[in-house]
């Protein structure tokens, strides 16, 4: 730990709640607000790997963490895990919505049954987490929600139309509910990744080469040059970034959208 007293670290006696982190960008949040003092829920599908992931930011960081059983799909599963945070820890001041996304196709051969999976895992779980944890923000009177989206929100994304269509609308979400909740002390924001140097870009990496009938080095250093600074981000710089959007330091942002992209995006909104 750097040379900080513990009274410090921005989130000392904070619990933040981050969903999908036993690895990948939910990791990265989770280990940067433990590197800075606080205690964190982790959630995951896979008990293995989340009591794995919540043993090795607890023992680098001193700080309190614990690893909870959490499909993203599944109504009971998310109100599970966000009240066993509350028994257990006594309280909820941040909670990071992550969910993966949707997988890759064309229009033509997505089904009802597609559009369906894609609307609950991507939209509905972020309806639903946000519902389940602000009781206990309004209880306390303070909270701060990110959700990690996509650039497809900005930039609609070739092979990637259910993100398209579903991300968006957890922005709306956001911004709707942004105005709502800010005079009870309750922050939301929208944290977007560009290329983060993951599993899923690299899953997507391999599929755009498929696609294209070239080889995955090529896919990837055509990648590295669209973007400004010539690289993928790693997860530790994302993580940086959400860790502040949670913390006290970002307590005038609500309702932004903030983009990690190296530059990518060529939007100005």
């Amino acid at each position: 730990m750097e040379d900080k007293k513990l009274s410090d670290l921005p989130f000392k006696n904070k619990v933040i709640c981050v969903a999908a982190s036993s690895a990948g960008l939910g990791f990265g949040i989770a280990e940067a607000v433990a590197k800075q003092g606080g205690s964190v829920s982790m959630a995951s599908r896979t008990l293995t790997s989340i009591e794995k992931a919540a043993s090795k930011l607890s023992e680098a960081h001193s700080v309190r963490t614990k690893g909870y059983v959490m499909d993203a799909t599944n109504p009971d599963s998310i109100s599970g895990w966000i009240d066993a945070t509350v028994r257990d820890f006594g309280r909820i001041d941040g909670l990071v919505v992550n969910a993966g996304g949707p997988p890759p196709g064309k229009f033509d051969k997505f089904t009802d049954d597609d559009w369906a999976a894609g609307f609950n895992l991507t939209l509905m779980s972020a309806v639903r987490m946000i519902r389940c944890v602000l009781p206990t923000m309004r209880s306390q009177g303070s909270g701060s929600i990110v959700t990690i989206t996509s650039s497809s929100i900005k930039e609609p994304i070739d092979i990637l139309l259910l993100s398209n269509v579903f991300r968006s609308g957890v922005v709306s979400l956001v911004k709707s509910l942004s105005v709502d909740l800010a005079a009870e002390g309750i922050r939301i924001n929208n944290l977007v990744p560009g290329m983060i140097d993951t599993d899923r870009i690299r899953s997507n990496d391999e599929f755009a080469s498929k696609m294209q009938g070239v080889t995955l080095e090529e896919t990837q250093k055509s990648r590295h040059a669209s973007i400004p600074m010539g690289r993928y981000g790693t997860i530790q710089e994302f993580g940086e970034v959400g860790a502040f959007l949670l913390s006290d330091s970002a307590r005038y942002i609500t309702g932004a959208t903030l983009m990690v992209d190296g530059g990518k995006s060529k939007t100005v909104w």
